[in-house]
């Protein structure tokens, strides 16, 4: 089995070496905060200043991919999460009866956590696994390597020193195998390297050094900007509405509820970037206002809810896709990314947390495999491409619709109309609710899922029936959101 060390102990790197762990690896986890997550969750959560993980203390959806992963693999960290406070909602429960259940429906159900309840779940599995080594204040600073078909210690780099191969002319050089991390003046070798860093973890800058070609790139802006307010229903109120559906918008914003554990929940707002009503959502007042004009901010609101936070504000976010494979082989072999380290995606549909897991347990189960080797390295950015990657393909594309949209509040025609339709007639008919909510779930593809002849059907009904149909006009109109934004 293979020794795995991982860099940063996000949900991506805290799953990678709990997976590892439970397959029957080690593994060494290095997180540059000092601080673990812990059970005191509101401490924790509205306490813990978490520069290098800026949306810890943003909502998050476990989706239904999330919750497989933890139930199959981590039943005792799914257990601890219920235990937490976490709260399990089916889909289909959406109507008054849940129609028949059909096979795979059980990947239809969301957990509703905040994040910090699954960092605990896992950090408390990992403290009770013998396998794993947990180094938090130590921040990986570099990466020791030895040419490729070179096992450690091989000529290393260190700090930035070399101690062999690179080409003439100073270009990077190929076949460069990563043998280790550093951490100021220690030095730890494994099997294999597994980048959790996040999009922030400078793993660009630690390739680099070692004389490694750039990852490749792709990377889409989104335009969008998120104000969220958390709060806590009254006492002896455990649920909030189960109506109106709990996302929603119009032709320039929208508004979303995130129910999570505790009687807590988030209300977000987003915008356009350009848009000159965003700096005014920054203020409570202004926020709840605006919050309470569309039909899920109010029905949540209504209910007397407690504020926890101040207005969280968040924006410049992109789609990125990043590849340690281009067109000549493996950038680097040795090294591996999870998470955010190869797709950080937006968070409309949010598919991060389940993408991280995916990923994680990819790595738990193939470590064995030679894990230093260029086919590993290869095998691995495959099956990236072909399991996440359409994915991510998706959210680029959901959030370049929203985002022109917003940008230029025009209403939607032609087929942007009719795949608005599939949305707004799934909440009357089970059988397209449980499409979309396969899709939701990460259960199956939407061009398989939405292709089904009885799904288009049911939705070309829905449509002939209100020919009339005009979609996000829910919430106010421009003047309306003038007048509640304007302080």
């Amino acid at each position: 089995m293979a020794h795995v060390l991982v860099i940063g102990g996000g949900v991506g790197g805290l799953a990678t070496a709990l997976l590892a762990a439970r397959r029957g690896h080690t593994a060494e986890l290095f997180e540059r905060d000092p601080r673990a997550p812990g059970t005191a969750l509101d401490r924790d959560f509205f306490g813990w200043r978490r520069p290098t993980v800026p949306q810890a203390a943003q909502p998050h959806a476990l989706l239904g991919a999330a919750r497989n992963v933890l139930r199959d693999d981590l039943p005792d960290v799914y257990e601890e999460m219920l235990r937490l406070g976490a709260r399990e909602r089916h889909e289909l429960d959406w109507f008054d009866v849940r129609p028949p259940e059909l096979p795979g429906d059980d990947d239809l159900v969301m957990l509703q956590a905040r994040r910090i309840v699954l960092e605990s779940a896992l950090a408390t599995a990992l403290r009770a696994e013998a396998g794993v080594v947990v180094r938090h204040g130590e921040q990986v600073t570099g990466l020791t390597t030895a040419p490729a078909g070179e096992g450690p210690p091989g000529g290393e780099r260190a700090g930035g020193e070399w101690a062999g191969g690179e080409s003439a002319g100073g270009e990077p050089a190929d076949g460069v195998r990563v043998t280790g991390v550093t951490t100021g003046a220690d030095r730890y070798e494994g099997d294999l390297v597994v980048d959790a860093g996040g999009r922030r973890g400078g793993i660009e800058r630690r390739l680099g050094a070692i004389g490694c070609r750039p990852p490749v790139v792709e990377r889409h802006r989104t335009g969008l900007a998120y104000f969220c307010r958390w709060y806590r229903l009254p006492a002896g109120t455990d649920e909030g509405p189960r109506r109106p559906w709990a996302v929603t918008g119009g032709a320039f914003a929208g508004c979303a509820v995130f129910p999570a554990d505790n009687r807590v929940f988030a209300v977000t707002l987003f915008v356009h970037t350009a848009d000159t009503t965003r700096s005014a959502l920054r203020d409570p007042a202004v926020f709840e206002r605006a919050a309470r004009s569309f039909p899920p901010g109010e029905a949540w609101l209504a209910l007397g809810a407690e504020p926890l936070s101040g207005v969280l504000a968040t924006a410049s976010l992109d789609n990125r896709w990043n590849a340690l494979v281009d067109e000549r082989g493996p950038v680097v072999t040795g090294l591996v990314p999870v998470g955010d380290s190869i797709t950080h995606t937006n968070p409309t549909l949010g598919q991060g947390t389940s993408l991280a897991l995916w990923a994680a347990r990819r790595v738990a189960r193939t470590a064995h495999r030679d894990p230093g080797s260029e086919r590993f390295a290869v095998d691995h950015h495959e099956w990236a491409v072909r399991t996440l990657k359409p994915w991510f393909d998706f959210q680029v594309v959901a959030d370049a619709a929203i985002g022109e949209r917003f940008a230029t509040r025009a209403g939607r025609t032609g087929t942007a109309r009719e795949v608005a339709a599939l949305f707004d007639c799934a909440l009357e008919d089970p059988e397209v609710m449980r499409a979309r909510a396969r899709v939701r779930h990460l259960a199956e593809p939407p061009e398989r899922a939405y292709a089904d002849p009885e799904i288009r059907a049911r939705v070309a009904h829905w449509l002939a029936a209100r020919p009339d149909y005009a979609p996000n006009e829910v919430g106010p109109d421009r003047e309306e959101w003038e007048k509640l934004t304007a302080g």
